[in-house]
C-alpha cells in the first residue's frame, strides 16, 4: 500500500472495503429491517466459528474512500449498518459523520474490542472472550447479543450482561453451526432468565445475504 494512501485509511478517510449490499437485517433488535451492510476488512480477534473469515485480513480488501462508500448507501437506503471484519479496528469518524450528513440512520455490529470511534444511532455489543469490549462501549450499547457455541457461553453472557447500562436489550444467539444442538438449552435458558431474548439468524432461514 503506498504510503499516501495508507495514511488516509489511518485517518478513516479510505477504509479496507471488503463488500456492501442492500439486504434485510436478520439479527437482533433490527431483524426485518431493510438495510445497506457495509462490510469493513480487519480482524484480528479470531473466531474460530467465524463466518466470514475472508474479512480479517484487511491488506486483501481495496482502500476505498469513504466518499464513494457514502454515495453507494445512498442509493438504497437511509439503515446503514457497518460491520467486519472488526469495523473498530478503524477511525469510524469520517464515514458515520458523512452517513448522518445525508440523514442516515447509521448502525454498527461490533465486538467492542477497540476505542468507539464514530456516531451511532444503534450498537450492537457482541463480546468475544478472546479480546473483551473496552469499558466505554458497555454504557453506550443499546444491545448485547452473545453468541452460544456451547453451555459456558451462558456463564459468559451472564458476565456480560453485568457490564451493560440498564436499558440494554440482552439477546442470545446460537452459533449457526450448533444451532440445532444448542437451541432448546437457549430456549429453557431464556424461559427461565427472562431478560434474555432469543437471536436467530433469520437471513440464513431465508437464505439471503
Amino acid at each position: 500500500m503506498q504510503k499516501e494512501t495508507q495514511e488516509l485509511v489511518n485517518k478513516g478517510e479510505m477504509l479496507p472495503l471488503m463488500e456492501e449490499f442492500y439486504t434485510i437485517q436478520g439479527e437482533g433488535f433490527h431483524k426485518g429491517t431493510a438495510a445497506y451492510f457495509i462490510r469493513i476488512g480487519g480482524c484480528d480477534v479470531g473466531c474460530h466459528w467465524c463466518d466470514v473469515k475472508e474479512s480479517w485480513n484487511a491488506d486483501i480488501h481495496p482502500p476505498t474512500e469513504i466518499n464513494q462508500i457514502v454515495d453507494n448507501a445512498d442509493k438504497y437506503s437511509k439503515t446503514i449498518v457497518i460491520t467486519g471484519g472488526e469495523p473498530l479496528t478503524w477511525d469510524m469518524g469520517p464515514l458515520t459523520k458523512k452517513l448522518k450528513d445525508k440523514g442516515m440512520q447509521v448502525h454498527i455490529e461490533t465486538s467492542g474490542a477497540y476505542k468507539l470511534t464514530g456516531i451511532w444511532d444503534w450498537i450492537c455489543l457482541s463480546p468475544k472472550k478472546i479480546k473483551l469490549p473496552t469499558p466505554e462501549i458497555y454504557e453506550k450499547a443499546h444491545e448485547l447479543k452473545v453468541i452460544i457455541y456451547n453451555k459456558n457461553d451462558f456463564k459468559f453472557a451472564e458476565e456480560q450482561a453485568e457490564k451493560v447500562n440498564n436499558n440494554c436489550i440482552l439477546y442470545l444467539q446460537p452459533e449457526w453451526s450448533k444451532r440445532d444442538k444448542m437451541m432448546s438449552q437457549i430456549v429453557d435458558y431464556v424461559m427461565q432468565n427472562p431478560k434474555w431474548k432469543v437471536s436467530l439468524q433469520t437471513h440464513k432461514y431465508l437464505n439471503i445475504p
